[in-house]
């Protein structure tokens, strides 16, 4: 205690001594004339070292002397600066003589010898200083110190003498003691000894008993383990292959079906025979790398029990890159979450749209989660791409992974599995790579599987769940019993000497061989019962059966529609209420017959709920054939025949008995003739010619009963595909009256728009969904259900638009909670906030959610419609009403007797109102007709109606002495319905039918003036709703042509589009599922590929062309000429190219592209692939086979225009661009008579004396031309004229014309706003490419359809021709 009041000033001392540096001491031995306090330092450290100050005169008493230690300082202690550091460090403080602690403390004491004081004059003596103070102070204290030091050393000599004493009594204390062991050891050794005697007596009696288990617990094993080493040893021989095949089904398997891995096996144990490679005879994924055990597990998890699901699962199993699993039936993703929900480590689900996604992955990449991310498109966020491509980094014992600008720590146990509800999305090569991609479209005995499950537990409960139970107990036996072999043979193989040694192999043994037995009796007793409960189930499999074919029916609906979209648990839900709601029955039989027909014919009604009426017939028909199909009742070759038309031209044909018949029908009753049950027919028609013609000629053809033995010999599906022969446009009725005769009458009659029905169905997590068509507007029926339902004033609605999205969303989320209705209108105005949408409804939580809470929806067919809604979603179509009379009646229920008579001028009002009406009806009406009606289908609205009403009204009472026809026509054809049309043939068209309807005559007579020939239609003279209303009922429900100023022939036009509809859309939802007669769906489009092939001529030599057409003033026509070689040459080249590369492509040899698979798709149909038309081809509607012989016919007029350069007649339809050549006509007169080419315009010139082929000489002025067909009339050979066609001849080919260039043509200006110049007489005919008459605009400024007007010799005015749809086409479309 005395020390530490010392010892830290010692320690400040010592510490600013070692800061002291040698050159702050030099300085101080420099100084001259030395501050006081330096002097003091130097005298303090002088007294110190006992040093003897020098002796000088005292300057202030003259005589005395004085000491000074400066003197001494500067020669002794500052004269080496490190021996004065040495002397101050090593300084012995511990014995400081009295003499100098004397002297030194009037030093000490004085104020000035103070560090600080000292500091002011030096830094180095301020240590010093305090050096010399810390050692006086240091002195006193250890001079207190030194008698107790001394006593400490006394006591601790002392201390040292007992502990020798001590040290002697412990040493002989151990001898004794290290005798005592001595003894104790040998007694243990002894005693050891005498026990290891009796254990090894005992652990031999123990060997013995257990070598008595083991033999016994292992008995049983003998027989089995031993055929298995024999089995695995004869494996073990063939592994190379059987892996060489699990290894190719693995990598390249996943995505293909059922039928291409089968065939993949089949190649690749063809290779291996080829290439003497052992391997088990029919091996396969499943036999190799299949566990039955683990599989069985899947199988509880919802995996379905099919081969195809199996093969997925093991490839999910064991595949090195992350499965993404192509899903649209969800079954995947069900099975996925079951399976997740039973690993240790969790598993989260996420959507790419998730705001937090990529936290999900990065937390389950951390923790070693499994992760399901659900509904991917067909790309993939680059943010996955570290995961995806499993970019690890070993970071010490671990794994980091990057992820973003983080780096994650990997967990092993980590998963990702990636689902897409895409039916069949392309993904590309990038994204395939990093991807093991799966293919886990349902399969039919996949899901017959699954609905057998579901009748058997509706039916017969209590079995489905003793079946349940027995497939899980029995999953769990099999597991335990694996379990259980898999212990024993670790033991067996981890054990080490004598096995005889483990105990815990030993008691494993015993309690398996117990345990065994059990589950083996167990095994035994329900192998009895599950065969009992599938004998038992079996007797539902033609439920199951019939609902499998149902649900594939559906599906391949949204080839025809985007919106016919269907989930199947959707279906299930349905199928399930349709077996609650069928009929009871006591015989068994009967109760099934009653389940598959109110099935069946509750699934027709759901889903034509939500189609178009155009497409019901379409799904009654495509019901009918999958369900026949389904039963093997259907003749694939004779369908596919049906559905495409002959595919080719008839080898050898004969010559047709009958002249009404066209080529085209011809050839087509000699295709069908090579049919084992058509055998002959064609040779008939010269036998029965009069009973053929009456099915031709008769109107109700379907019903005409075929001549001779003809009507028995052939069923009613055969009847069906002859009457597409001769009779296209009565197919659609017969296929009514086949679905009827195979279905029922209910099966062609669907049901009304019900919008209570869809509630009914509906639930609070599934949105109604209205699918809109043109002039559609569900929005009143359904303001009207919410007023009976007392939801109208809970009911908030939003038309979707930019930016309407946040707002739609936040009336959801409150709807949710209040249990309101929200209506969200034009979903396909807001495409872009969809995804956001679906994001929504997915996270509906029930449990959150108001009963009474509904989404209704209404939208445009899309294909952007989320495809989660509308799987899910109830669907309604509510479609404007068909026919005149129903439009008319629509339109004057809307035009009360208050408008009526609101007008200053009511007469005239009331006529113009309904002539407008009539109008309306009529221009909608028209589209039925297809192109001949309008060449663009407009979707006129009711507001269009309602403007010309509110305008008549205007004018009228403006002035009430006169009525603006013109300016009401004008209105109404030019901007209230003009402003919507935008060809200008249309434009033409509309002004024409209004000019009919809003007439002075229609005023000046009242009922007098007819609307059409046939005198039924006219204006009532009626003042009231009601009469007019009265009026209107009795018009007939299905008008004729003629009053639409058509001809009789636009039915057949109109029908046969219906057919060729409907006929197209089975064809879509069928598309290369089955080409019958044994073949499949490649060898058909590979003999459809060879022999399009052969057919395609060689390209032209264009340097001959280009040697022989040179590029001169006085030819035009020349660079016309080597335009069209040059552009056949295109087409040619790229099918001489395309074609052998497709068939390598089904061979395997190159990749199958998407545009080869294209290709191949529309071969298939019998169609042209768009590759080839319209994109480097012609413009043609033609089928495949007709545009093959249309390309040869075309090139072999372009060879014999170069063959003769300059031919006597042109065939226009073989012209590629007809536009270049008139140009070049044009050019050609204008150069050789030194006219102005804008002066010139065409003459027509009809010369119906000759035939084309008897022109050999080439028109002195202009052109002759031929190919040119008339629709909608003829032309007149005895009147030289126009004249209405002949029934049923549709299209008839004008006689050569002659197109002279004019200058200055002489006529009036057209009044149809074509701005030419008209001969009298005329009628301005549009010639067109192809039948579909709309086109588009090129970059040429030229139409893509529209080729040229022409003058046609008419003594009707042009209206009559122009209503009529009067035009030339120069090509049909066979």
């Amino acid at each position: 205690r005395d020390l530490d009041e010392a010892l830290p000033a010692l320690e400040v001392a010592t510490q600013c001594l070692k800061k002291l540096k040698m050159d702050h001491i030099r300085e101080v031995k420099v100084l001259q004339t030395p501050p006081s306090g330096v002097k003091l330092t130097m005298e303090g450290v002088c007294i110190m070292f006992g040093l003897k100050p020098a002796k000088v005169n005292d300057p202030n008493t003259p005589g005395k002397k004085i000491d000074d230690y400066w003197q001494t300082a500067q020669k002794e202690v500052l004269n080496d600066a490190k021996k004065l550091l040495d002397s101050l460090f090593n300084f012995d403080k511990d014995n400081i003589p009295e003499s100098v602690i004397t002297k030194i403390t009037p030093l000490i004491d004085s104020e000035e010898f103070e560090p600080v004081q000292i500091k002011k004059a030096s830094v180095a003596c301020e240590a010093i200083c305090m050096w010399a103070r810390a050692m006086y102070k240091y002195h006193f204290v250890s001079k207190a110190v030194a008698p107790k030091r001394q006593k400490l050393r006394d006591a601790e000599s002392e201390l040292a003498e007992v502990n020798a004493k001590l040290e002697e009594a412990r040493a002989s204390l151990k001898a004794v003691r290290d005798k005592l062991n001595k003894l104790q050891a040998d007694l243990d050794q002894a005693n050891e000894t005498k026990d290891q005697l009796q254990l090894d007596s005992d652990q031999c009696e123990l060997k013995l008993e257990r070598a008595g288990l083991l033999i016994g617990g292992l008995g049983g094993e003998k027989t089995r383990w031993g055929e298995n080493v024999t089995t695995l040893q004869h494996s073990f021989e063939l592994l190379p292959g059987d892996c060489l095949v699990a290894a190719g089904m693995v990598s390249y398997a996943g995505p293909f079906t059922a039928e291409y891995r089968t065939s993949m096996e089949q190649t690749w144990h063809k290779s291996l025979l080829e290439c003497k490679v052992d391997f088990t005879e029919g091996c396969s994924l499943r036999s190799v790398l299949g566990e039955p055990v683990k599989i069985q597990q899947w199988v509880v998890y919802s995996l379905p029990n099919d081969n195809l699901s199996i093969e997925n699962a093991i490839v999910i199993d064991r595949c090195r890159r992350w499965p993404l699993m192509v899903d649209p039936q969800r079954q995947a993703n069900k099975y996925i979450k079951n399976m997740g929900g039973k690993v240790e480590s969790g598993m989260d689900v996420c959507k790419l749209a998730d705001p937090k996604f990529l936290q999900v992955m990065e937390l389950g990449v951390q923790f070693g989660k499994w992760v399901l991310l659900e509904n991917v498109g067909e790309s993939l966020d680059p943010a996955l791409d570290p995961i995806l491509q499993q970019q690890k980094i070993k970071d010490g014992s671990g794994w980091i992974i990057k992820l973003g600008d983080k780096q994650v720590n990997y967990q092993e146990s980590f998963r990702l599995l990636v689902t897409t509800s895409l039916p069949n999305p392309h993904y590309s090569p990038e994204v395939s790579v990093k991807v093991t991609l799966i293919n886990f479209a349902i399969t039919p005995e996949g899901l017959q599987d699954q609905m057998l499950g579901i009748v058997v537990q509706l039916e017969r409960p209590e079995m489905e769940e003793k079946k349940s139970a027995l497939v899980k107990e029995s999953a769990e036996n099999n597991a335990t019993l694996k379990s259980i072999e898999d212990t024993i043979l670790r033991l067996l193989s981890e054990s080490e000497g004598d096995i005889l040694e483990s105990e815990e192999l030993i008691d494993t043994l015993a309690k398996s061989k117990v345990q065994s037995a059990e589950i083996d009796k167990k095994m035994e007793e329900a192998k009895i019962v599950e065969k009992e409960i599938d004998d038992a189930r079996q007797s539902y499999t033609s439920v199951a059966f019939r609902a499998s074919i149902l649900f594939f029916a559906i599906v391949e609906l949204t080839n025809i529609d985007p919106m016919y979209q269907f989930s199947l648990q959707w279906y299930q839900q349905l199928f399930q209420a349709g077996i609650s709601n069928a009929p009871a029955a006591d015989d068994p039989e009967e109760r099934l017959t009653n389940i598959i027909d109110y099935v069946t014919h509750s699934l027709y009604v759901n889903v034509c709920r939500g189609l178009f009426e155009r497409h019901k017939t379409t799904f009654s028909f495509a019901l009918t054939i999958k369900i026949l199909t389904g039963y093997n009742k259907m003749d694939q070759e004779l369908l596919r025949f049906l559905l495409t038309g002959p595919t080719g031209d008839v080898k050898d044909p004969k010559p047709a008995p009958v002249d009404w018949l066209q080529e085209r029908e011809w050839n087509e009753v000699q295709t069908i003739a090579l049919f084992k049950q058509f055998r002959g027919i064609d040779d008939d028609f010269s036998v029965y010619a009069d009973g053929f013609r009456a099915i031709f000629d008769e109107p109700e053809a379907q019903k005409v009963p075929l001549p001779g033995d003809w009507e028995a010999a052939l069923s009613t599906f055969d009847k069906v595909c002859f009457l597409r022969t001769i009779r296209l446009d009565k197919v659609t009725q017969a296929i009514v009256e086949y679905v009827t005769a195979e279905m029922g009458r209910k099966f062609v009659e669907p049901p009304t728009f019900d919008i209570a029905l869809s509630y009914e169905d509906s639930t609070k997590m599934t949105p109604l969904i209205f699918v809109l068509s043109a002039g559609s507007d569900p929005v009143a029926d359904m303001l009207v259900f919410a007023e009976d339902m007392g939801m109208a004033s809970k009911l908030e609605s939003i038309s979707l638009g930019q930016g309407q999205g946040p707002k739609a969303a936040r009336l959801i989320e409150e709807a949710k909670g209040k249990g309101s209705w929200v209506l969200l209108q034009n979903c396909h105005l807001a495409i872009s906030w969809m995804p956001e949408l679906e994001r929504i409804t997915e996270q509906f939580n029930p449990e959150l959610i108001n009963n009474d809470f509904r989404l209704w929806l209404s939208s445009m067919p899309t294909p952007q419609f989320p495809p989660m809604l509308l799987q899910n979603g109830v669907k309604m179509t509510n479609e404007p009403p068909a026919g005149l009379r129903a439009n008319m009646l629509r339109s004057f229920a809307k035009i009360d007797d208050t408008i009526l008579s609101g007008c200053l001028q009511p007469q005239a009002f009331r006529q113009l109102v309904f002539g407008f009406c009539f109008f309306h009806a009529v221009i909608l009406e028209r589209r039925k007709f297809g192109p001949i009606g309008w060449n663009i289908p407009y979707s006129f609205t009711n507001e269009d109606l309602v403007t010309c009403r509110r305008q008549l009204k205007y004018f009228l009472d403006d002035n009430t002495e006169v009525v603006p026809h013109k300016v009401l026509r004008y209105l109404g054809a030019n901007i209230n319905y003009g402003g919507r049309v935008t060809d200008a043939q249309d434009k033409r068209l509309i002004s024409a039918i209004l000019r009919n309807y809003v007439h002075p005559d229609l005023i000046e007579f009242g009922p007098e003036y007819k609307f059409s020939e046939s005198g039924l239609y006219y204006c009532p003279k009626a003042e009231t709703q009601e009469e007019f209303l009265e009026y209107l009922k009795g018009l007939p429900l299905s008008p004729g042509p003629e009053v639409f100023g058509m001809h009789d022939n636009c039915d057949i036009t109109c029908a046969q589009g219906e057919t060729t509809q409907i006929l197209n859309a089975i064809l879509a939802m069928s598309s290369k599922t089955s080409a019958g007669a044994g073949r499949s769906p490649e060898e058909v489009m590979d003999e459809i590929a060879e022999s399009v092939f052969s057919s395609t001529p060689k390209p032209f030599d264009f340097d001959e062309v280009e040697t022989k057409f040179p590029t001169v003033y006085e030819e035009s026509t020349n660079t016309v000429v080597k335009q069209e070689v040059l552009r056949y040459n295109r087409l040619i080249s790229a099918m001489r190219e395309a074609i052998p590369q497709f068939r390598k492509a089904l061979k395997g040899l190159v990749t199958m592209t998407e545009e080869l698979e294209s290709m191949g798709s529309a071969m298939f149909r019998n169609a042209v692939p768009g590759a080839w038309a319209p994109s480097l081809g012609f413009l043609s509607l033609k089928p495949l086979n007709a545009w093959v012989k249309d390309l040869n016919d075309r090139i072999n007029f372009l060879q014999n225009w170069i063959d003769v350069s300059k031919p006597a007649i042109y065939w226009l339809s073989g012209l590629f661009f007809p536009q270049a050549f008139f140009t070049g006509t044009m050019q050609n007169y204008a150069r050789a008579h030194g006219v102005a080419i804008d002066r010139l315009t065409f003459g027509s010139v009809f010369d119906d004396s000759k035939k084309p082929s008897e022109f050999t000489e080439p028109a002195a002025e202009g052109v002759y031309l031929f190919g040119i067909y008339l629709e909608g009339c003829r032309w007149n050979y005895e009147t030289h004229q126009l004249d209405w066609s002949f029934a049923k001849v549709l299209y008839e080919e004008m006689p050569v014309l002659q197109l002279v260039p004019v200058v200055d043509k002489p006529g009036v200006l057209s009044d149809q706003g074509t701005g030419r110049i008209l001969p009298p007489n005329v009628y301005e005919c549009p010639v067109y490419k192809v039948l579909s008459r709309s086109g588009t605009l090129s970059t040429t400024g030229h139409s893509t359809n529209f080729v040229i007007w022409i003058d046609v010799p008419t003594d009707e005015p042009q209206d009559m021709w122009i209503k009529a749809g009067v035009a030339g086409f120069l090509a049909l479309k066979f």
